[in-house]
């Protein structure tokens, strides 16, 4: 078939094959390749080119989906009229969520006190080299203490080693019923060391989110951070309880090996500090009123305020009734009219009950259909709403409306 086709052409067909077949190698290797060999696959290089490529179509989507949010916001019935300087107590909660993002990406530092040493990585050795060069190597850089010595005797197998790069030093060390045999043993160990820091999170964000520390503006998130935190928890415990620990087994040089506890040290400290500095925003946009400002409780004066301008609007109501009321009563023509409506409305009603068969079938009828239980209790609770209105409100011990419903 090439050699029927002009020299161009058939360059032309020859390209577009090796490209088919190039496309479907790629495909199967995705599709056949485990997770670390896609890791290695996006490179920055790849992450780049996908930000500059769906960047300008992404971008201008969420400029209006915060324009969208600060609208909806703007538009509540409940929402404020300005914005405003950010009070005092939700300065607190900034501070409190600043302080914990600024040492959670302290903990990700690769530094003895915050994090422990990776032995294979600060040697820069293979996973199957032997235990004596191996700490050979690190006594040329530091002298080895007794947690190095147990370690070295905990290091003689390849099981121990994976367990290592996957739970880290201190089971090996410390750990007395941690067996290579067991690896869920080592989770098991690590589950109160592993926890401790997300429940200092979770304590900071209640700090933060405490409407006697921090004011109403940062409680109405309480919610939301707290579910985050315990989120943050169950995703760790989780990737930690699923990660094959067989996966470095192959690792035949440093680059190939996962350091799987240091990597997941790194991301919950990252996610500690992306959760606080989201939290910080949305409540500074709250205290400010620039957005979800009407999610704020009501404090006394606004309620005050509110049911003032409930009782102004009703008065208005009221006034408005009584002029139309005169209106009509001083007008002849109107009040013939009024006259005449209830003249005929009256005689229709008569005509009705003088028919004392048909209302009663009516009226046993309409019993049949209707539960009389709800009506009753709307009707009790409607009564008694009326009565404890009559009896007047205590205002520091004066009463300010009488039974009569004057002011006294």
């Amino acid at each position: 078939m090439t050699a029927l086709l002009s020299p161009e052409n058939a360059h032309i067909a020859e390209a577009a094959s090796i490209n088919h077949h190039c496309v479907q190698l790629i495909g199967k290797e995705i599709i056949t390749g485990n997770q670390k060999q896609l890791g290695k696959m996006v490179s920055w290089a790849t992450l780049k080119t996908l930000l500059f490529t769906l960047g300008p179509l992404l971008l201008p989507k969420l400029l209006t989906l915060i324009a969208s949010i600060r609208r909806s916001s703007s538009t509540h019935p409940n929402a404020p009229a300005s914005t405003r300087p950010i009070p005092l107590q939700p300065k607190r909660a900034l501070n409190i969520l600043f302080v914990s993002a600024l040492l959670s990406l302290l903990s990700t530092l690769p530094i003895p006190p915050l994090q422990p040493r990776n032995i294979f990585h600060q040697t820069s050795s293979r996973l199957q080299i032997p235990t004596d060069v191996l700490f050979t190597r690190l006594s040329s850089l530091h002298r080895l203490t007794a947690s190095d010595q147990l370690l070295k005797s905990k290091l003689t197998s390849l099981d121990s080693r994976l367990l290592y790069l996957t739970h880290g030093p201190d089971p090996l060390i410390h750990c007395a019923f941690c067996t290579p045999e067991h690896p869920k043993t080592h989770l098991y160990y690590s589950l109160p060391a592993i926890l401790t820091p997300h429940l200092a999170h979770i304590a900071a964000l209640g700090l933060a989110t405490s409407s006697l520390l921090a004011g109403p503006d940062a409680a109405t998130w309480r919610t939301q951070a707290t579910v985050a935190g315990v989120a943050l928890a169950a995703a760790e415990v989780w990737a930690r309880a699923t990660y094959d620990v067989r996966a470095n087994a192959r690792a035949t040089r440093v680059a190939e090996l996962d350091a799987f506890h240091w990597r997941v040290l790194v991301l919950r400290g990252v996610a500690f500090a992306v959760v606080d500095m989201v939290l910080a925003g949305v409540v500074w946009l709250t205290a400010t009123n620039r957005a979800w400002g009407w999610r704020r409780p009501e404090g006394a004066e606004e309620r005050l305020e509110r049911v003032v301008a409930g009782l102004e609007r009703t008065g208005k109501t009221l006034q408005a009734v009584g002029i139309v009321r005169n209106a009509v009563l001083r007008s002849e023509g109107l009040s013939a009219v009024a006259r005449n409506y209830w003249v005929r409305e009256g005689r229709v009603l008569r005509e009705v009950f003088e028919e004392e068969d048909e209302v009663r079938d009516a009226q046993r009828r309409v019993l049949e259909r209707v539960h009389l239980g709800p009506v009753e209790w709307e009707a009790g609770r409607y009564v008694e709403e009326l009565v404890a209105g009559g009896r007047g409100v205590r205002v520091d011990g004066d009463v300010v409306v009488g039974e009569e419903g004057g002011l006294k």
